[in-house]
C-alpha cells in the first residue's frame, strides 16, 4: 500500500475563474517544490485543453514532468463553459463532443504517463427525466470506457452533489459502476461533497472499498484539510484499513479569485503529509 500526494491545477488557472493564471510547466515546477509527487491536471486552457495543446507542447511537458520527478495523478474534463462537456445533455450534438472530448483527456493523460482519467456524470437538464439523463451517461461511460482500455486507463466515477443531480451519493456511483461493469471503470469521491451533503466522509470509504480507485481531499467550502469541519485523520487512517493504493489528490481553493495558489498547496501538503507517513511507518 503506498498513498502519495497530489495537487489539483484549478486554482492556478481557469476554472471557474480567469486568475490567478499560470502555464501547466510553471504549475509543475511551484508544485514540486512544495514536495508533492503528482499532479492532477484540469483539460482546460491554458494547461492542458486537447485541441490547443499541439504535439510540440505535449513532449515539452512530459520532459518537464519527467524532469520534475512529477507523475500525472489524473486528468480531468473541462466543464461547462461554450462546450457544454454534459454527457447527460439533451442536445445530441453536445454529448457526442463530450464523449470525443473525454477521448481526446484520455489520450492526453496516457501520453504523460497518467493511468486515471475523472469522470464526471453530468447534469439533468430541465425537461430531462432523470431516467433518460442517467442512461444517456451510462451509454457515454460504457462508449469512454473502451477508449480508455485501448490506452490503459481506468476512468473514476465522482459524485458531485455540489454542482450536479445525477450521480449525487455514493451508492450512485456504486450502481453506476456496476451496470456498465467494466474492469476499468471505477470509483472516487471529493470530501468536499461528503461534507456537503453532511456525510460521513469515512463511510464512503468503506463502503467503495476495494472500488475506491481515486481520491478528492478537500475541507469545507474549498479550505485547505485542517482548516475547517473535515476530520482527515480518520480519512487516511480509513484508507490503510481498506488498503488504499493511490493519490489523494487535492482540490482546493479555486472556486474564488482571492486564494493564494501556493500557500494553499502548501497548507494542504503540510497538514497531510505527517498523517500519510504516519499510517505507512515513514519518519
Amino acid at each position: 500500500m503506498v498513498m502519495k500526494l497530489s495537487f489539483n491545477t484549478w486554482p492556478y488557472a481557469s476554472f471557474p475563474t480567469w486568475l490567478p493564471s499560470y502555464t501547466l510547466e510553471e504549475t509543475i515546477k511551484r508544485l514540486s517544490k512544495i514536495g508533492y509527487e503528482g499532479i492532477e491536471i484540469g483539460a482546460a486552457s491554458p494547461h492542458a485543453y486537447p485541441p490547443t495543446t499541439t504535439k510540440e507542447r505535449r513532449i515539452e511537458t512530459k520532459k518537464i514532468l519527467e524532469h520534475y520527478g512529477m507523475e500525472v495523478a489524473g486528468m480531468l474534463p473541462g466543464l461547462s463553459g461554450g462546450p457544454g462537456h454534459n454527457v447527460a445533455s439533451p442536445i445530441p450534438e453536445e454529448r457526442r463532443h463530450t464523449i470525443e472530448h473525454y477521448k481526446d483527456v484520455v489520450e492526453l493523460c496516457a501520453f504523460w504517463g497518467g493511468k486515471t482519467v475523472l469522470y464526471i456524470p453530468g447534469w439533468q437538464v430541465f425537461g430531462t427525466s432523470l431516467k433518460q439523463a442517467w442512461a444517456w451517461s451510462v451509454e457515454a461511460l460504457n462508449e469512454i470506457s473502451k477508449t480508455a482500455a485501448d490506452y490503459g486507463v481506468t476512468l473514476v466515477i465522482e459524485p458531485t452533489s455540489h454542482d450536479s443531480n445525477i450521480v449525487d451519493r455514493c451508492d450512485d456511483a456504486i450502481n453506476m459502476m456496476e451496470e456498465v461493469n467494466k474492469p476499468n471503470v471505477k470509483c472516487m469521491f471529493d470530501t468536499f461533497h461528503a461534507l456537503y451533503r453532511r456525510e460521513v466522509s469515512t463511510d464512503y470509504i468503506y463502503r467503495m472499498g476495494k472500488d475506491l480507485h481515486h481520491i478528492h481531499i478537500s475541507d469545507n467550502d474549498r479550505l485547505a484539510p485542517g482548516q475547517g469541519k473535515g476530520d482527515f485523520v480518520s480519512v487516511v487512517n480509513a484508507l490503510k484499513e481498506i488498503g488504499y493504493d493511490g493519490y489523494l489528490s487535492m482540490e482546493i481553493g479555486f472556486d474564488r479569485r482571492d486564494v493564494e495558489p501556493d500557500y494553499v498547496a502548501r497548507q494542504a501538503y503540510e497538514y497531510l503529509k505527517p498523517l500519510v507517513d504516519a499510517v505507512q511507518g515513514k519518519k
